[in-house]
């Protein structure tokens, strides 16, 4: 007798659902979103630029991705709100501004008195802050700062206390020497104050150079100079 064939069963193919990884974690970004975040210093510039125009209450995260070229929604990716927005503008003009005035000490050259030297490096280096090229952070801590948080708050007074910093040893200098007569702490938050100030008043296009507005400073602050 004869043994029945068995019939061979084919084995089950995946179905293209079952046999597709399915993806862990966060999903891919997306070509408009690499791009997006290869535009950041561009976000951060825009902000400044139309938180100093409008105001921060009157922009709204999609004007400042529109001005951009990015989608609306963009902007989050970066920063939780736009307040994180606003405090990033402030750090990162903060840093460059701290960066920019320890390049200027740095210059001092010898044979001059080094103390009025190093101060009127760091005048003319407070200048290229408020008046030179993305300066628009400026006015926007000046007027905004009410806009943060006590925790960005704080952040940004450890900045601002780091820029100060640097000018303490250069009046502390000039007082012993008599060149300085008001009390240093007092000399510090008076020339700061002064110099801030004139982002309400200046335009370089009435013919003042940011050099004659530092040498009329050195005039006011020093004794003999």
């Amino acid at each position: 007798m004869t043994a029945p064939t068995r019939s061979r069963k084919r084995p089950l193919q995946p179905s293209v659902e079952s046999s597709a990884k399915r993806p862990r974690g966060r999903p891919r970004k997306t070509v408009d979103e690499r791009d997006d975040g290869n535009r950041r210093p561009a976000l951060l510039a825009a902000a400044a630029r139309l938180f100093r125009r409008q105001g921060f209450d009157a922009t709204s995260t999609r004007d400042i991705a529109a001005a951009v070229g990015m989608h609306s929604g963009s902007p989050f990716y970066h920063f939780k709100s736009k307040s994180a927005l606003l405090c990033a503008v402030m750090e990162e003009g903060m840093q460059a501004a701290i960066a920019r005035q320890a390049r200027a000490v740095q210059k001092v050259e010898p044979g001059l008195d080094q103390a009025q030297q190093q101060l009127r490096r760091l005048i003319r280096a407070h200048f290229d802050t408020l008046h030179g090229r993305g300066n628009d952070f400026v006015p926007v801590m000046l007027y905004e700062h009410r806009a943060l948080d006590v925790a960005q708050r704080s952040a940004l007074a450890r900045l601002q206390h780091d820029y100060e910093a640097a000018w303490t040893p250069v009046l502390e200098a000039l007082h012993a020497s008599g060149h300085l007569r008001a009390p240093v702490k007092l000399s510090r938050l008076l020339i700061l104050g002064a110099l801030s100030w004139s982002v309400q008043w200046f335009d370089r296009k009435k013919g003042v150079s940011l050099d004659a507005l530092t040498d009329a400073a050195m005039a006011l602050f020093l004794k003999e100079w």
